[in-house]
């Protein structure tokens, strides 16, 4: 039984400590785990949180001398967050370098995740990146709570209720037009993303945090030049598969730039590609997502994927 102090604990958690205890998976058997779900009242699992969840039962199966380098995988059912997700790794390949793993997210009985991911010892090589998109420093940006004295008064209820709940990653955008207005924009976003509470200076824990926050944000980017907002009660938007590349060591307890691009939507899918840099211009990670957003119909069954954050 739950005692008044265990519930007043837990609501006194912050959404950063709530975080990184969703993380920590519960190991049930050989190559088992268990992960819970936060009540947040969402309908379906967050996306991120699988991603999240499904590295750290992957990064349990390796050695620590290993680091994630990519990962892939499909979301094939909607997520019930009132259920644990069990998580059941397949050890692939122990190589003299790389290590692979297969991680299937289950709930009644059903795959609802899937995911390849590939870990790589530390080497030494050829080294380049891009430059770094020029944008505003994220401290000269309106924080969240700024933005919710400014903008909240006036918003839809979903936008209201999406913005109200505390998260464990803060967005800074450098521009609100898509919010505030139905005009077609150029498919381009640059949103700023930090951790909201310290993080531990844990390699692997910090790429799991990073693959949470990486399923933010990434679909708008393919509605900008629709002029639309995943808020549009006419549309049906969840992630449908998502991929990650992890360069080099990753601090979340640092403003992150995400980058995005969207080079195309149709079929009721849309593709959207991002970069994250640090502040002083470093590319630590590359992903890309494809969506659903289509337009929706009551009659319709649910499909597979996640809701959007």
């Amino acid at each position: 039984m739950t005692s008044p102090t265990d519930t007043d604990n837990a609501s006194q958690q912050t959404a950063v400590e709530e975080l990184l205890d969703i993380l920590d998976l519960e190991r049930l058997e050989h190559n088992l785990y268990r992960g819970r779900s936060p009540k947040t009242g969402w309908q379906r699992v967050f996306g991120g949180q699988v991603i999240g969840q499904a590295l750290v039962a992957a990064q349990r199966t390796v050695p620590q001398d290993r680091f994630v380098h990519s990962l892939h995988g499909y979301f094939l059912r909607p997520g019930d967050p009132s259920v644990p997700i069990i998580y059941e790794v397949d050890r692939i390949r122990d190589g003299g370098s790389f290590t692979t793993r297969r991680v299937v997210g289950i709930q009644h009985g059903k795959a609802i995740f899937s995911m390849s991911v590939s870990f790589q010892i530390e080497e030494d090589g050829l080294d380049f990146y891009m430059d770094m998109p020029q944008q505003p420093d994220p401290d000269t940006l309106m924080s969240e709570a700024e933005l919710k004295d400014k903008f909240m008064e006036f918003a839809p209820k979903e936008v209201k209720n999406y913005w109200k709940r505390k998260r464990p990653i803060e967005l800074r955008a450098t521009s609100f037009e898509h919010y505030l207005s139905d005009k077609k924009l150029a498919p381009h976003q640059y949103v700023w993303v930090r951790a909201t509470g310290p993080i531990p200076e844990d390699r692997a824990l910090q790429a799991a945090v990073l693959a949470y926050a990486s399923d933010m944000t990434l679909l708008d980017t393919a509605l900008y030049p629709h002029g639309r907002k995943v808020f549009d009660r006419d549309l049906q938007v969840a992630s449908l598969d998502h991929a990650m590349w992890f360069h080099r060591p990753i601090d979340m307890n640092e403003w992150l730039l995400f980058a995005q691009d969207s080079p195309n939507s149709n079929g009721g899918r849309g593709l959207t590609r991002g970069s994250l840099y640090t502040k002083e211009g470093v590319l630590v990670a590359s992903c890309a997502q494809e969506g659903l957003i289509r337009r929706r119909d009551p009659k319709h069954r649910p499909e597979s994927g996640m809701p959007k954050n």
